[in-house]
């Protein structure tokens, strides 16, 4: 058995325990393809018990990697990860069934069903804002789906991916699953290699790299990526419901989350009233001034020096080119920390208008009539999610027909993310393909349509040749039965 959790001492035996472990499971994946829903339960089951053994380890590896607290981390990380194996297990017979699907007329004599099989040996490769929810929550539906698996977690946690190797060794044998650390390098060495499907969560430029390796082999892809996801907030909003709303999701993992609120579009006639309550729900929320607020425990921290710079270069940006700081605005490069910071007056060409902030600032934007929002919205690449605060049905009804995104919560923020009944996912600019629930296993799986024709007629048998007196099948086939009623 290859050891997984000794790493090798270079990048080339990295290499080649990659290659080792990818052909183990190009062999083994047919025998993992048959497993039962019983046998995949049991699989789900090991991974959910192990989460739970290793909770200790994963607070503390997140708190060193992220400063992320233990509440966060049983929210949005723990949580999220064993609420999908639950769901999986609940569903998981009746996703795996052969499904009836409707015969048409004109192939009397037959029936149909759609089989939803194993795309084979799949990679995920995952980012550092939330490292253990975006590694186990995809593999859980790769694993319901009856994929083998090789894993490749951020090198930006490496706390977070030493335990989640330790929870991978326990639970599986490498020839079904797998867990690779390194560098971008080992990142790019994997997605070279002809897997059957790669689900890749990041940044829309790194998605695309992913998108192109994969397009070599023909493999799938998911692409969960992020983009600059709005909240409308308009005169007939609930203010102190948005602002405590808003300022939460905001602030989880310090704003390095893809469904962060990136902008807020708020209907001047009530701008100065949500201003006022944001500033209100930051302090009791996170303490009521800079000091308490920096020592708040319950505040991440950037994940490293590099982001740090890039998000207070966007907060230098925008102050130099006349944005106001209406709350907030201190940074502490030593302590990689950026407090929760609300812009005003942010001209067009601050460059925090032209790509997803990561990071807890929040510009904040007067709209005057719906058509006004719509429009910036539309001018903008396609975002993850959108958030609607409105009290009139009409309105939420508007945005939601003249708008697109991959996902939409009203009068709150972020918790369609939780919904494992509904997709989760992006389009276009903002993602390919979707997750949670059935949907992710879905994604994971091949729909295989089948037919069974009976064995007495088909229609098939009017089409053998010679084709003389055809005349009037080929009228059937063109016009359909219309034709003789």
């Amino acid at each position: 058995m290859i050891d997984t959790i000794s790493a090798p001492a270079s990048t080339e035996q990295v290499f080649e325990a990659i290659r080792q472990v990818f052909a183990m499971q190009q062999s083994h994946q047919y025998t993992v393809a048959r497993t039962t829903a019983a046998q995949r339960i049991q699989k789900l089951k090991r991974l959910h018990t192990a989460v739970l053994r290793y909770r200790p380890e994963i607070e503390q590896a997140l708190w060193a990697d992220l400063r992320k607290s233990p509440t966060e981390v049983a929210i949005s990380e723990i949580g999220c990860v064993n609420t999908e194996i639950r769901h999986a297990i609940r569903n998981l017979r009746s996703w795996m069934g052969q499904k009836r699907a409707k015969t048409p007329l004109p192939l009397f004599g037959s029936s149909s069903r759609v089989l939803h099989e194993p795309k084979g040996v799949c990679l995920i490769i995952s980012p550092w804002n939330f490292p253990l929810n975006l590694t186990l929550a995809p593999l859980a539906s790769a694993i319901a789906a009856g994929n083998c698996v090789i894993l490749k977690p951020s090198e930006s946690t490496p706390e977070s991916a030493r335990v989640m190797k330790k929870i991978i060794s326990d639970c599986f044998d490498p020839a079904e699953v797998a867990l690779f650390e390194g560098e971008a390098e080992v990142a790019q060495y994997l997605t070279a290699l002809p897997f059957n499907h790669i689900f890749f969560t990041g940044s829309p430029q790194v998605g695309k790299k992913v998108m192109e390796a994969a397009a070599k082999n023909l493999a799938g892809v998911t692409l969960e990526l992020g983009g600059k996801c709005p909240v409308i907030v308009d005169e007939f909003a609930n203010l102190e419901k948005a602002a405590a709303k808003i300022t939460w999701l905001k602030n989880v993992n310090a704003g390095q989350i893809c469904i962060a609120p990136d902008y807020v579009l708020v209907h001047e006639k009530v701008y100065e009233k949500l201003l006022a309550q944001l500033r209100q729900t930051v302090e009791r929320f996170y303490g009521k001034d800079t000091q308490a607020r920096f020592e708040s425990p319950d505040l991440c921290r950037m994940i490293h020096r590099k982001h740090f710079d890039r998000v207070k270069a966007l907060l230098d940006d925008a102050v130099h080119k006349g944005a106001k700081i209406a709350f907030g605005g201190h940074t502490d490069a030593n302590a990689l920390y950026v407090e929760h910071t609300l812009l005003t007056e942010t001209p067009d060409d601050a460059l925090i208008w032209e790509e997803e902030i990561f990071g807890p600032l929040l510009p904040i934007r007067k709209y005057n009539t719906l058509e006004a929002a719509v429009q910036y919205i539309n001018a903008r690449p396609t975002p993850l999610d959108m958030y609607i605060f409105s009290e009139k049905n009409a309105v939420v009804q508007y945005f939601l027909r003249e708008t697109r995104s991959g996902g939409v919560t009203v009068n709150d923020c972020g918790v369609n993310f939780y919904n494992n009944e509904i997709p989760f996912g992006g389009v276009n600019n903002s993602g390919v393909g979707k997750a949670h629930g059935v949907y992710g296993f879905l994604e994971f799986s091949n729909a295989r349509g089948i037919q069974y024709q009976n064995r007495y007629v088909a229609i098939s048998d009017f089409f053998l040749p010679p084709y003389a007196n055809f005349n009037k099948i080929k009228q059937f086939m063109l016009e359909g039965l219309a034709k003789y009623f």
